[in-house]
This record gives structure tokens, C-alpha cells and sequence, in this order.
């Protein structure tokens, strides 16, 4: 929900600055329309001169109004003589200068030029509130580029243009847009602040209302739905107050941004690289080591990172591939993205960890990874260096093992004939005892043990029995075993996004069966919001939670990139792992 907002009208001035100006209702207008021209200024004057308005004719005039406030200590004023003209014939007419005397000099007013159409079916004085709305108000959504390459960022902002004439008191959302088959991300903000500018060549004040960022996951033409406000606001009426000031009538309008269409361009193909994953932007790439001398069964660290500003979060970094001499284990991935209106920037890495087994040199080869850079409209390929490991201590490894790290020579061994005379044949018999089964221990172990056993047994049956009565417990413990079951067939499933997300969906709901005993006809996520809430689960655990289901849903309808789904497996491990904590 948007906060509300308000709306005022307020010329900024200068305190010295002398101003006088004209201002007209409107710049074309129908034989049977209305014109109204005020004559402005910032200071009181004497003299005032009217011009002779050529073309029109003096309906009502000059009638004066005065406005003025203090506001933080600073005093505003404003003094206008206002006429509401009649054409007198079609054409084009120039509103002349008039002029003012202020503190002794004389000021003119600019010119104004006016053209006068055939007659009208509605004549502006007898507009509606809802057809001046729709001349002063206006819901716009700008999108920074119409047409971008797959996977390449564009931003959307949307303004909300009040013309200066009608007051906007306040505004709440009546439908937000969905970003389907893009990736987005809102940039909040903790206040509005109106701007002057324009539209359409006149001015306006706007303010920004909403901001996010796509990164569209689908060639050709997406569509982004439009934004719809409901605006309560002020729009003035030709009636005057007592002291001359513009009555104003209270409205509700709504506007909306309209549907835009972005058509998104293919990756090329040609130079498209064999190592190519989807990274769309500009970016720099390392591979480094913790250290590159150590001894066997020590460890070190080799960081695959990716660093810049592009699409970080939706393509998947290079493996590294290293000497089977080296135990390597699963990464660990880190990130560490801001996204700005501009897109994604940061870096992206995988963290390995590496156990030398043997005493050698072993070399890491270069990775390369590779993007395209939708500014030059080409695909970049980055190499990283060779890295050589220098095990210094630990045993030696197999025949594969470098020549120079062992620094051995094989000698032939050759028989004299009588290298084994001095072994000395000589006899060293002793007795051999015997000894009798029946009366030893053993034998009455055996003969003993069965009747030691039937307690045993009786327990056990005991047991099974109390667990096969337990009806609820029984489930609880299947519903366990299912849990876990399609959380592993959830890791095998990953980079299939359809079988991923079902298994992830039924390991979540299974876990719900075993932890608070539902049904699946429970499976609402404000139930399990509630429930979980009075177990005292942090709301953190359940947003995520809540939010791995959501994911499960909207697999069906938008792309999920492979690192999304590693994302989402990883976090349903740890919410079910901090859920069990309190559960």
C-alpha cells in the first residue's frame, strides 16, 4: 500500500526575483468556448494596463484576487487580474502585453498566441469533472528500453503527472502489474517527492510512485501490465469564494499506465561460444588460491568469482577442473548483489575447498567463462591462469605422480646363489594340548544363552506392538521418511525445472503431514501461517517458507534459472532444518 500522499500548489520563487506573467486557460478553443486569461505577479503594483485584446470580446473582467502565506518564516504572495474572453471570429489571435508598474518599473507580460477553431459539441465551460481529470492527470509508465536483448536489464518507473491547476489529496493502488516472464525486483522507497516537469509539452508536477527492475527470461513481444490508481483530487470550478479565490470540487478519478509491449531480441548466435551459460552484461572474472604450497591433507580455498554489472543472480559460474589427486569438495556459494534502477552489480562465487592426497605438483588448468555485452552487441571470453599446487610433504602417490617430485631411481636386484645362508634349519617342536568341548565354558554359554534371550524377546515384541497401535505416530514417521525421500529427489531433479519443483512441493507438504498433522486438504497458506505462527516460528522462517511454495506454484507458469533452483533447494534445507528447532 502506497503511503499518502498530498499534493499542494506552490510556486517556488525567488524572494528578490519580480515576476509578471500571463497565463490562458487554454491555447485552442472552439468559436462557442470560453477563454479565461490571468495576469500574474508576485509583488503588489499600481497601473495595471490590460492590452485590447483583439479577436475577443470582455465576457467578464477584470476581477482581482490575492493570495498570501507564511510558511517556515518566508512569505509568499500572489496578485491576479482575471477575464474570461468570448472569440469573435475564427483564426489565430495574440493575447498582447500588458503592463504594471512595481517599486517604480514598469513590467510587461509575454505575448500569448491563441487559435480559435469552429464550434465545439461540448463547450470547455461546461466540461465534467471527469473530462478536466482527464486533461490534468495522467499515470505514465517510462521503460528506460523498448527492446533489449534476452537476460538484458531495463528499468520501468512510474509517474504520476498533476497539472498545476487541479490539487491531488490522495491515492491508493487498485491493481499492480505482474512481470510475467521477466525476472523483477521492486527498488523501494520510503518517500515521494514532487518535481516540477513536463508532458506533452506543457508543465506539470509529478512524483515517482513505483520503480522496479526486469531482466526478461523470453525472446520476442512480452507484455508488462498497467499500474491503476484510484485519485481522490481537488479540480476547480468557474465559481469564486468571497474574497475572490477559485471554488474547487472534490473528485475520484481512475487512471491507469496502460499496457506497454517490450520486444525482446534473441542472444546472437554466431560467436556464441560452447561455454557460453547465459551471463548478459559487463563483467570481470578471476580464479584464485589460498596458497599454493602445502602438505598432504592440508587445505586450501580456490574461489571461482565473478564480479561486475549484468545479470548476476540468473546464469551459473564455470567449474574448475583439478587432478584426481586432489579431493574436492562441494562449493560454496556466495553473492554479494545490489540492485540499483540501473540493473544488478556485485560479484558472484563459488568457494572450493581442495585436500591434496599425495606429495607432487599438480596444475589447476584455466577456466574460461564467457558473456555477451549488449553495448558492443558481441560475446567477451575471459581465461583465467594456470595455478600449480606445490605439495610439499606426504606420501607418494601412484606411477602418475611427476618424475620430478618423486626423485627416485629403481635398482635392479641379482641373486648370488647364497644370500640366504644364514638361515638356519633347526627343529623347535613343543606339545600340542587337548582340549574337551563338553564341561568347558563355552558349554554352558550355549546350553544357558535361550533362556537368557526370552526376556529379550518379549520386550521387543512388546515394543513392536505399542509402535504398530500407534496410528498417529506411524504417520508422522512416514510422513518423515516421504519428507526426506522427495527432498533427495528434489537435489537429483536439479536444472529440471518441472520435476525440481514438484518433488521440492511434495517434500514441504509431507513435512507439514509429520510437524503439525495436516491433511492435504489443509494446505492453505494462511492455515499454515497461523499455525506455524503459534508454535512459535519466526516470522522469517515462515515468509520463507511460505515463500518455497509460492516458488513451487510459479514454476509452472515462468522460467527458473538452474541457480534459482539450487537457491530454493538450499533454503528449503535450511527453513525445514530451523523449523525442526522449534517443532
Amino acid at each position: 500500500m502506497f503511503t499518502v500522499l498530498a499534493i499542494f500548489r506552490t510556486v517556488a520563487q525567488d524572494k528578490d526575483a519580480i515576476t509578471f506573467e500571463v497565463e490562458v486557460s487554454k491555447s485552442t478553443l472552439g468559436i462557442n468556448e470560453r477563454l479565461r486569461v490571468d495576469f500574474v505577479m508576485n509583488k503588489d503594483g499600481d497601473n495595471f494596463t490590460p492590452p485590447d485584446f483583439e479577436g475577443f470580446r470582455v465576457i467578464m473582467g477584470p476581477s482581482q484576487s490575492i493570495s498570501s502565506s507564511w510558511i517556515n518564516g518566508v512569505r509568499s504572495y500572489s496578485k491576479t487580474y482575471s477575464y474570461t474572453l468570448g472569440p469573435t471570429s475564427r483564426g489565430t489571435f495574440k493575447i498582447k502585453q500588458a503592463s504594471i508598474t512595481i517599486d517604480g518599473k514598469i513590467y510587461k507580460s509575454l505575448a500569448k498566441t491563441v487559435e480559435v477553431t469552429a464550434a465545439v459539441d461540448k463547450p470547455s465551460d461546461q466540461m465534467s469533472v471527469d473530462n478536466i481529470a482527464n486533461e490534468n492527470l495522467h499515470l505514465v509508465a517510462e521503460i528506460s528500453k523498448t527492446n533489449p536483448f534476452l537476460n538484458e536489464a531495463i528499468s520501468v518507473v512510474y509517474k504520476l503527472y498533476v497539472s498545476p491547476t487541479i490539487n491531488v489529496r490522495d491515492f491508493r493502488p487498485l491493481d499492480n502489474p505482474k512481470y510475467n516472464n521477466f525476472w523483477s525486483q521492486d527498488m523501494p522507497f520510503t518517500k515521494y517527492n514532487v518535481q516540477n516537469g513536463t508532458y506533452k509539452g506543457k508543465s506539470y508536477r509529478y512524483v515517482v510512485l513505483k520503480r522496479v527492475v526486469l531482466y526478461p527470461q523470453k525472446t520476442g513481444e512480452l507484455s508488462i501490465e498497467p499500474l491503476s490508481l484510484d485519485v481522490s483530487l481537488e479540480v476547480p470550478t468557474n465559481r469564486r469564494d468571497f474574497f475572490g479565490g477559485r471554488v474547487y470540487s472534490q473528485a475520484n478519478k481512475t487512471v491507469s499506465a496502460g499496457k506497454r509491449v517490450i520486444s525482446v531480441k534473441p542472444l546472437p548466435t554466431q560467436g556464441k561460444p560452447a561455454d557460453f551459460t547465459g551471463a548478459v552484461g559487463d563483467f570481470k572474472f578471476s580464479v584464485n588460491t589460498s596458497k599454493t604450497s602445502l602438505n598432504a591433507s592440508e587445505s586450501l580455498q580456490a574461489i571461482v568469482e565473478v564480479r561486475g554489472k549484468g545479470n548476476l543472480k540468473l546464469f551459473q559460474l564455470p567449474k574448475p577442473s583439478v587432478p584426481s589427486s586432489l579431493e574436492v569438495y562441494d562449493p560454496e556459494f556466495s553473492e554479494d548483489v545490489k540492485t540499483t534502477i540501473t540493473g544488478m552489480q556485485g560479484k558472484v562465487s563459488e568457494n572450493y575447498t581442495i585436500v591434496p592426497a599425495y606429495r607432487g605438483k599438480y596444475p589447476i588448468p584455466g577456466i574460461s567463462f564467457s558473456y555477451f555485452d549488449p553495448n558492443s552487441e558481441s560475446y567477451n571470453t575471459i581465461t583465467s591462469e594456470e595455478i600449480t599446487i606445490n605439495v610439499l610433504e606426504g606420501p607418494l602417490g601412484n606411477s602418475s605422480a611427476p618424475s620430478e617430485v618423486a626423485g627416485l631411481t629403481k635398482k635392479t636386484i641379482t641373486s648370488t646363489g647364497d644370500q640366504f645362508r644364514f638361515i638356519k634349519l633347526e627343529p623347535n617342536l613343543t606339545s600340542v594340548s587337548t582340549n574337551y568341548f563338553f564341561g568347558s565354558t563355552r558349554f554352558y554359554v550355549w546350553m544357558f544363552s535361550p533362556l537368557l534371550l526370552i526376556p529379550l524377546a518379549m520386550f521387543f515384541v512388546k515394543k513392536r506392538e505399542t509402535i504398530a497401535s500407534d496410528i498417529a505416530g506411524n504417520k508422522i514417521k512416514k510422513a518423515n521418511r516421504l519428507a526426506k525421500k522427495y527432498l533427495s529427489e528434489s537435489k537429483k531433479a536439479l536444472g529440471n525445472k518441472e520435476s525440481f519443483y514438484i518433488a521440492l512441493e511434495k517434500a514441504l507438504h509431507n513435512y507439514l503431514k509429520a510437524k503439525l498433522k495436516l491433511e492435504t486438504t489443509d494446505f492453505s497458506k494462511d492455515k499454515i501461517m497461523a499455525l506455524l505462527s503459534k508454535r512459535n516460528i519466526e516470522d522469517t522462517t515462515i515468509n520463507s517458507f511460505v515463500d518455497l511454495l509460492k516458488n513451487c506454484e510459479m514454476a509452472r507458469y515462468s522460467p527458473f534459472s538452474d541457480v534459482q533452483m539450487q537457491q530454493d533447494y538450499e533454503k528449503a534445507s535450511e527453513t525445514i532444518s530451523l523449523m525442526d528447532k522449534k517443532l
